[in-house]
């Protein structure tokens, strides 16, 4: 029997939802004192993203459990505040000096640098605080913030991705390079946000390995249609400053391959993921519709 569509415009609006609410409850108000960060850490929190890495948390639990576990909206929250750091202290004059983040004004813009370095210090401390306290047995608890502080790390995590991203502009593009900062900035949180997932739901071993596999492609996929995007569609589209890879010289997919190649290259890493699925059946066709949309999206 042929499984029916999964409508994945529904799927991710339902998983933003649950990760607005949980957002909402878990960071203070901007009553809260000192009431400058916390409105700033809430402008760049509420300013529009997708939350595709908690969504993909809540799949890669669903492949696991079936369904969406009670409790996973922290585990994406958490998440979602790790990523928004991430974009704060990237948009800094230091890194990327850039005005414009999902079609807003960008943190230091509208609170000055001082409060956007805090306020990106401040949603990574909340975020493993609210880990932390995750609704899950203890080990796996353990595990999730292993797994999460690795990824946001210096080794093939997060900010050494960023270290190699800012060292290497200026300089001739290589493949390696660039798969490099891109596995690492970009795609090791993607990756960990479905290890993490699964491992809320009580994946095994073999699970996990799965998982990890399928989130590499899929976070390495994502980077590429970014880097795509950033040369393809203008500033009002795609919610940031379009042009700012070429204009710094950064080093991105399409200035090694070329559009068209990197296209190709991304639809082909998501076979490859979809493949280190297949032992979970349907129960993973939300992860795979996902994973789909991360390289048809517009923006």
């Amino acid at each position: 029997m042929r499984a029916m569509p999964v409508d994945v415009k529904s799927l991710i609006q339902q998983g933003a939802e649950l990760t607005d609410r949980a957002l909402e409850s878990l960071l203070p108000s901007v009553d809260t004192i000192p009431s400058s960060i916390h409105s700033a850490m809430r402008h760049s929190t509420f300013a529009g993203g997708k939350r595709l890495r908690p969504v993909l948390a809540m799949q890669a639990a669903v492949a696991m459990a079936g369904a969406i576990p009670s409790g996973i909206e922290n585990l994406g929250a958490a998440i979602e505040m790790l990523h928004t750091y991430s974009l704060i202290h990237d948009d800094l004059p230091a890194l990327d000096n850039d005005e414009l983040r999902r079609g807003k004004p960008t943190c230091h813009v509208a609170f000055g640098e001082a409060i956007a370095i805090l306020a990106g210090d401040a949603l990574q401390t909340r975020a493993f605080e609210v880990l932390a306290g995750l609704a899950c047995p203890p080990e796996a608890t353990v595990k999730i913030i292993g797994l999460i502080a690795n990824a946001v790390g210096t080794v093939d995590g997060m900010i050494g991705g960023q270290v190699l991203d800012i060292e290497s502009e200026h300089q001739k593009p290589t493949p390696q390079l660039v798969e490099a900062i891109h596995r690492a900035k970009t795609g090791a949180l993607i990756r960990v946000s479905v290890v993490a997932g699964g491992v809320f739901a009580g994946a095994t071993a073999t699970d996990v390995a799965s998982l990890d596999i399928f989130g590499r492609k899929a976070g390495l996929a994502f980077q590429i249609v970014d880097d795509v995007l950033d040369m393809t569609v203008d500033s009002a589209q795609l919610g940031k400053t379009a042009g700012k890879d070429l204009a710094t010289e950064k080093a991105t997919w399409p200035a090694v391959f070329g559009i068209e190649q990197s296209q190709r290259d991304a639809a082909d890493l998501i076979e490859e993921a979809f493949a280190a699925l297949a032992p979970f059946g349907s129960r993973a066709d939300g992860l795979k519709s996902v994973a789909r949309y991360l390289v048809e999206r517009k923006n």
